[in-house]
């Protein structure tokens, strides 16, 4: 009886949930850190990292107030193991529902898109997304550098702006916000067409 209930309740997180379900949850943690007084983003932790091994003897600015961060670490690497987990051991019988103009508009780059298998794969191009290639390396590597910067120098990611500071009302987050969406567009309509079209 016992695994038949567990293997049922594995059967039912593996499976696409609905967008609200983390819509709601995101609205609940949001409310729970606000009422404690802290703030929803991720970008901290690159800070925090830097500052754990040993940044902060270089620069001031990695120093790190370990009482009121050391939450934000363990969210992360939640977040980090709750991923992994859910990769490993409860990934979706179904592939992505990607819609066929995406793929098909894929296909003009010369992109193939994976149409999944047993295992739920298929998300992504794997003819770009992929660290076999130097392309792929040397895109992977200039973009998670730019993430970065870009998060650091804006003084906040999208969660940290688009949920936390749009709740709040901060002008400052919602011209990041604007800027986020310009770029995105910008990425999309210029900069992505150089480089696969």
């Amino acid at each position: 009886m016992e695994t038949t209930l567990t293997l049922g309740f594995v059967e039912l997180i593996s499976q696409p949930w609905h967008w609200s379900v983390s819509g709601a949850a995101i609205a609940l943690t949001l409310f729970l850190l606000t009422w404690m007084g802290r703030s929803f983003g991720v970008s901290m932790t690159f800070k925090d990292t830097c500052g754990l091994f040993g940044a902060e003897k270089i620069n001031d600015f990695f120093k790190v107030d370990w009482p009121n961060e050391t939450w934000r670490m363990v969210f992360v690497f939640g977040g980090l193991a709750g991923g992994v987990i859910a990769g490993l051991y409860l990934r979706s019988p179904e592939a992505a529902a990607i819609s066929q103009s995406t793929i098909s508009h894929l296909a003009d780059w010369g992109l193939s898109y994976p149409e999944g298998d047993s295992k739920g794969l298929g998300f992504v191009p794997t003819d770009f997304f992929n660290f076999s290639s130097v392309k792929g390396i040397i895109l992977a590597l200039l973009g998670g550098f730019l993430v970065g910067f870009g998060a650091r120098y804006a003084d906040g990611c999208t969660s940290g702006h688009a949920i936390t500071g749009l709740s709040h009302l901060q002008v400052s987050s919602l011209i990041t916000v604007i800027g986020f969406f310009i770029g995105g567009l910008v990425m999309t309509h210029l900069l992505m067409p150089l480089m696969f079209g």
